[in-house]
């Protein structure tokens, strides 16, 4: 059984994934589709019809919720084509503002996404396999008031580029998708403290097309996709300017 596993399916760009994969893959037998919310994974079984959908409902930073996943493997022992580690959050405003969620988002943007793929690596190993792991323009270089997220973002794109090289002897391509600000409800909870800069409003991006284009860079083996000319020129800013500098601009 081939299946493809979508962490942060219930909505933003893991919905989009889900989606996006069910129509682009024709080997799918099966996509595990994973969130706390199961009123959301049942809605997705219901509008997509032609692969079949496995809700699994779990909290990825749950050490119990993730034994959980590993005995459905064990079980099922499928062929893990895909895995897109989509679940993940951030809060906008100061380190001292954000207190406990400063830990609450390492542990899902970073432990939980590595643990995941732990996970499912042994399910990849003889297949050729896609890794797709959210992470973000924020990734590019340190962000004050958005501290915590920008690092755990940095986490993802590095470990992801290792991992791609690593990983090639085994056929498997692993892509860190780096996008801007994007039109999802990550900004319902990321707004508790602080409203997003209104110039991040002016570059938000569609969900559907950011998708679009991480899955054709993970199927040529790129390990960084950035959607956008100004997220493309943001990126190469960040390797030609001092970071110090560029913090000034961004606060």
């Amino acid at each position: 059984m081939n299946i493809a596993i979508v962490t942060g399916a219930s909505s933003g760009m893991g919905r989009e994934f889900v989606y996006q994969i069910s129509k682009r893959f024709k080997n799918i037998d099966e996509i595990w589709v994973i969130a706390r919310r199961a009123d959301r994974l049942e809605d997705i079984k219901k509008d997509i019809e032609h692969v079949t959908i496995r809700p699994l409902v779990l909290d990825v930073s749950s050490e119990a919720d993730l034994i959980r996943f590993k005995m459905e493997l064990i079980k099922l022992n499928p062929k893990v084509r895909v895995l897109v580690n989509s679940a993940g959050y951030g809060i906008i405003g100061s380190f001292e503002d954000a207190g406990d969620d400063n830990v609450g988002m390492c542990k899902v943007n970073c432990v939980a996404l590595t643990k995941l793929i732990n996970l499912v690596l042994p399910y990849m190993n003889k297949n050729k396999g896609n890794i797709w792991n959210l992470a973000s323009s924020a990734a590019f270089l340190p962000q004050p008031y958005f501290a915590t997220y920008a690092a755990t973002k940095s986490y993802v794109l590095s470990l992801s580029r290792a991992l791609n090289q690593e990983l090639k002897s085994k056929n498997i391509t692993v892509t860190a998708v780096c996008p801007g600000p994007v039109k999802t409800e990550f900004f319902d909870v990321a707004e508790r403290d602080t409203q997003v800069k209104l110039y991040k409003k002016l570059v938000m991006a569609k969900p559907d097309k950011v998708v679009e284009l991480a899955l054709r860079d993970g199927f040529h083996g790129k390990d960084v996709s950035v959607y956008g000319g100004t997220m493309k020129a943001f990126s190469v800013l960040c390797k030609l300017l001092p970071h110090r500098f560029i913090m000034k601009f961004i606060k």
